[in-house]
């Protein structure tokens, strides 16, 4: 427990003793009532949030004094105003983007695996469809949850939506629209294009469901050699599960002899750094066993916590290449995945941009009803490399296939790191610019995806 937290544990521990020796007069109600609740006042938890915020932030010593965190709305705001404070040698402007808040049953739902919507707008859950640009005008389903009212409906990656709510104006600069419609809305109405040439209405409703992180996992046989490709979503969620799907996605890729494989993290906005290391564990060459996978340091008032993770290899997979796709939203534990396994292997990143550059991790901190997550700590493998605020530049830049349905060997990204493992050589290998329209556009309909390099303390 942090040093700065045992004023508040004393009082609360004061309170509970004094209402334990109250006595209670058990005639004056009916024995079903519940106790009462004890009340937390707004300001008392926002003043929580910043003594916390000041003990564990990696850069503490610039939030000045005079930041009132009861001029802010609640903590997601408090949390959202700190992040100019995050000022890092060698960067111009402030690195922090992350710092956030979240309703502690938001979180739950989250982590559980289960869809978990703004409470504000959404409490009834969403569609578990996600909507990209792949130019203007032109917007495609990116992904979809296999068991959301969207995946339950046949809707599949590459549709188009020529139509949301009756309305036909699918473009950039109506984003706002699209991103209440398809995110926030509880009933709304779609026409798609499929890929065939048809067209189908249909109306979906939201909903609460379970995520599936793993969307895909293949064996293809090319020139002789068998490769290996897995669509991997997220680091959060049920571990368990996701675990279970580890040992038979890593089992099947033994079973069929897989040389070489492609890791496709495109969307993948992190997670658990746990999930990470046991996903970087299956992926490791057998050489690595033992050796450093990643330090993390703390702040110096927590240097205690400063620790190192090693590799412990797991399962027969022995490569000595790894080729990850990879985009704008590949963010957070994606990112340390890739810069863990950059020293012991050769590693190949494919897609239409740097990666997001998140370097850095955070960890619930209870306070009230909510969570805060004052990013507390940064990653550096075992070459000493981390500091990536920029993102990750790709080997080969080439465009995220949002025409294709997952795994179909034509869509741009695969078929670049199929090439290039079949042949040596990329497809259209430094020619593909992205469009600032758009990725301005995207980044618009992808500001609800979560973001994260979580520890749990």
């Amino acid at each position: 427990m942090f040093t700065s937290l045992r004023p508040l544990l004393i009082l609360i521990l004061l309170i509970d003793i004094f209402s334990s020796c109250k006595k209670v007069d058990t005639n004056s109600k009916p024995a079903d009532v519940p106790p009462p609740v004890a009340v937390v006042s707004p300001d008392v938890v926002k003043d929580s949030v910043l003594i916390n915020t000041k003990d564990l932030y990696l850069w503490y010593n610039q939030i000045p004094a005079t930041f009132d965190p009861k001029t802010f709305a609640d903590p997601a705001k408090i949390m959202e105003a700190i992040r100019p404070f995050s000022i890092e040698p060698g960067f111009t402007g402030p690195v922090d983007r992350w710092s956030f808040g979240m309703k502690k049953e938001e979180w739950n739902n989250l982590t559980s695996g289960m869809s978990s919507a703004d409470a504000a707008t959404n409490a009834a859950g969403d569609f578990g469809i996600s909507v990209f640009f792949k130019q203007e005008g032109d917007l495609r389903v990116r992904l979809v949850e296999r068991l959301s009212p969207g995946g339950m409906a046949g809707i599949q990656r590459s549709w188009r939506i020529v139509k949301i709510n009756g309305n036909s104006d699918i473009t950039t600069v109506n984003a706002s629209f699209i991103v209440t419609n398809v995110y926030n809305s509880t009933s709304t109405s779609f026409t798609f294009l499929k890929p065939d040439g048809t067209s189908v209405d249909l109306t979906l409703t939201a909903a609460h469901y379970k995520t599936q992180p793993v969307y895909l996992d293949s064996v293809y046989r090319i020139n002789n050699k068998n490769i290996g490709y897995l669509v991997y979503n997220s680091f959060i969620g049920d571990t368990g599960k996701i675990y279970s799907e580890f040992e038979r996605v890593f089992s099947k890729f033994a079973d069929n002899n897989v040389t070489d494989l492609v890791v496709d993290l495109r969307y993948n906005g992190g997670g658990y750094v746990t999930v990470q290391q046991k996903l970087a564990n299956y992926l490791a060459p057998q050489s690595a066993d033992g050796s450093v996978m990643m330090k993390e340091v703390y702040n110096d008032k927590h240097s205690q916590y400063n620790q190192t993770t090693l590799f412990h290899k797991i399962g027969s997979l022995n490569l000595n290449k790894i080729y990850f796709i990879v985009t704008k939203n590949t963010a957070s534990a994606s990112e340390l995945l890739i810069n863990n396994l950059k020293p012991i292997m050769d590693v190949k990143l494919v897609g239409p941009s740097t990666t997001h550059g998140k370097p850095v991790g955070f960890f619930p901190v209870p306070v009230g009803d909510w969570y805060v997550f004052p990013v507390s700590f940064r990653s550096f493998n075992n070459a000493g490399v981390g500091n990536y605020f920029s993102g990750m530049a790709v080997s080969n830049s080439v465009a995220d296939g949002l025409d294709q349905d997952w795994g179909n060997i034509s869509e741009s990204s695969l078929a670049s790191a199929l090439k290039h493992i079949t042949t040596g050589g990329f497809i259209r290998e430094g020619s593909f610019t992205e469009n600032p329209i758009i990725t301005n556009g995207n980044s618009a309909l992808s500001q609800n995806s979560f973001t994260g390099m979580i520890r749990n303390r």
